[in-house]
């Protein structure tokens, strides 16, 4: 049994969400295994019962990904590596159904998000479902011509449903990207290609004391690629950051800039450090 969990990789969302195609697109030699939630993902891997998370944090679109930077520190989970998946929604209807008689669309916000324009072009209600392949799967359930469904091609498929619109997504450079996340920590090789660090902190309670803290990434010359913050427990005097820097610790620079941000800092939590993924900084 054990040997069977070790090949599962799981996922939020239902069989041929982008997710599930994330899955097979990263590690077509896994099964994919979908979760009703997030933290449902987590707690997967951390019982052992999935070897591996796959789990989208922002969108080229429509941003981050919602509440998934409240849950990355409190996961138990280490990122070990990042996957940048070009997503394509389609806009899927029962079969024999037509653009003209279409009222109301259902998918996952995030989707509706990324295909508000297109959506508006063809004077459709959008309805916020929970995923964009649960949508599918439901209008495949309770069929009606005047619905619809934005999804994946997979999703499609598995559903028996038609594709009446190709490419709803408003910008075709629409790209979302994961993290592959695993109970325990990689080291890659520091000489060995480009590599990611991500971390979470928290700032003290002092003047300036975020430029502070980021005055060491800059005078030690370390790239940011993405700087996020959020409050947390509900409360306006606590913000917490989430960070994506070029660079392995060990690095002198690195190093010297992590030591300054926590002097000016709370807390900080490292979330991983893995090989990058240089197609999707590259423009």
């Amino acid at each position: 049994m054990a040997s069977d969990n070790n090949n599962l990789i799981a996922y939020q969302g239902q069989p041929g969400a982008n997710s599930d195609m994330a899955c097979r697109e990263v590690h077509p030699e896994m099964e994919p295994l979908p979760c009703p939630s997030f933290e449902d993902v987590f707690a997967t891997v951390r019982d052992g019962k999935a070897r591996l998370a796959m789990i989208p944090i922002d969108n080229s679109t429509a941003g981050r990904v919602a509440d998934i930077h409240h849950l990355l520190p409190e996961s138990e989970l280490h990122i070990i590596a990042e996957h940048f998946h070009p997503v394509h929604h389609h806009l899927l209807g029962i079969k024999g159904a037509t653009l003209d008689e279409l009222k109301i669309v259902r998918s996952h916000e995030q989707a509706l998000s990324q295909c508000r324009e297109t959506i508006r072009s063809l004077d459709l209600t959008p309805e916020v479902h929970a995923d964009t392949a649960g949508s599918a799967k439901d209008l495949a359930a309770n069929p009606n011509v005047n619905e619809a469904a934005i999804a994946s091609s997979l999703a499609a498929e598995i559903y028996d449903l038609d594709i009446l619109r190709e490419n709803m997504e408003d910008h075709t450079h629409n790209t979302t990207r994961f993290i592959i996340m695993a109970k325990e920590p990689v080291d890659p090789d520091p000489d060995n290609g480009p590599i990611m660090t991500s971390f979470v902190f928290q700032v003290r309670n002092v003047p300036a004391a975020l430029y502070k803290a980021m005055g060491g990434f800059a005078t030690n010359n370390v790239n940011m690629t993405k700087l996020e913050s959020y409050m947390v427990n509900g409360e306006f005097s606590a913000t917490q950051f989430y960070a994506d820097i070029e660079g392995h610790p060990s690095h002198t620079n690195v190093r010297l800039a992590l030591e300054e941000l926590g002097f000016f800092s709370r807390a900080v939590k490292v979330l991983g450090v893995y090989p990058a993924n240089r197609s999707g900084y590259e423009n």
